[in-house]
């Protein structure tokens, strides 16, 4: 699970695990790579890293910048959705990647494989050594440059969701759409707690700060930084993009039902004087005992008149009612 490069003279030659010694005594640029936490130590040993760097990158601690006398310790995180990898604790998941690079050499640290470590690996290894020629300190930015440029896609991909959010909004605003959005809040939410930190840790490299960042690399961690500043900036755009699809659902739902209300509204307001006339004539009164006690009850076109009469008043109401807008 360790690996070996040793750029000199235009050249690259891989060292095996157990030549941790030869590779770090080889004159020239190296660049080991680590890749499960059983070889840490090893690689500690081999390069005199100090224990605290070994445990952040096993507690995948923020993203920071450190300085030892022998050597600079950054640590930075890959970002990508979770899309059901129960192996992610957080809604985006996060892999800790570690660099300590010192004169001559550079070592990363991960617990696994990451995509971005392993193509600009396979890039010095078979297409272009020369990233090594320019140090080490460069071919850490250009680890964390490929590891940057991760997290547009990953951007790029919470704005395709908000769109497809948007766009079920007007189509049908169910519940589903609501958790989608707030699964996408959330998504957010914890991707900013990943570039924040990562810009700061990168702010220190782009100032030239730590000893063994040299001046003609420090334009490389300026782009990257600039990388992320633009990155701090699109989060806050997506989140602002998110709040306003919340609003926008809400009110859909709050229009939705609006609607139903003023149906029921316009169906119980042509009920009402029906209810009314019907309550009238429902009343015990003997036309016998009074001359005044109801004497259409015993009028020959009594029933049809009251009929006629409840479906005039209700042909009215809904003529009333369509000039007005409500039907």
């Amino acid at each position: 699970m360790i690996s070996a490069l040793v750029y000199r003279e235009g050249e690259i030659t891989q060292y095996e695990t157990d030549a941790l010694d030869a590779a770090r005594d080889a004159s020239g640029t190296t660049w080991v790579r680590a890749t499960d936490e059983g070889d840490f130590a090893a690689v500690a040993d081999a390069f005199g890293i100090h224990p605290l760097s070994l445990e952040d990158v096993r507690n995948d601690v923020r993203p920071k910048t450190e300085e030892y006398d022998e050597y600079t310790f950054v640590l930075v995180r890959t970002a990508m959705l979770r899309k059901g990898d129960q192996n992610f604790e957080e809604e985006v998941g996060t892999r800790p990647v570690g660099f300590c690079f010192g004169d001559d050499w550079v070592v990363t640290l991960t617990r696994r494989d990451i995509p971005a470590v392993n193509s600009v690996w396979g890039a010095v290894e078979r297409k272009d050594p020369r990233i090594l020629r320019f140090g080490p300190d460069f071919t850490a930015s250009r680890v964390i440059d490929r590891i940057v440029d991760n997290y547009f896609e990953l951007l790029d991909e919470v704005g395709d969701e908000i769109e497809t959010i948007e766009e079920g909004i007007f189509e049908s605003p169910d519940k589903d759409v609501l958790q989608d959005l707030n699964a996408v809040r959330r998504d957010l939410l914890s991707f900013r707690k990943t570039v924040w930190p990562t810009r700061e840790a990168v702010s220190v490299l782009a100032r030239g700060d730590p000893d063994y960042v040299r001046e003609s690399t420090e334009k490389y961690y300026r782009d990257v930084y600039d990388h992320l500043v633009e990155l701090v900036d699109l989060t806050e755009t997506y989140r602002d993009l998110a709040r306003g699809a919340r609003d926008m659902y809400l009110n859909t739902l709050s229009q939705s039902t609006n609607e139903v209300m003023k149906t029921l509204t316009v169906v119980a307001t042509i009920i009402l004087p029906l209810t009314l006339v019907v309550g009238i004539y429902g009343m015990n009164f003997d036309p016998g005992a009074s001359a005044y006690n109801m004497p259409e009850l015993g009028w020959e076109f009594g029933y049809p008149a009251t009929m006629v009469g409840m479906a005039a008043v209700t042909g009215i109401l809904l003529v009333y009612f369509r000039r007005e807008g409500w039907l």
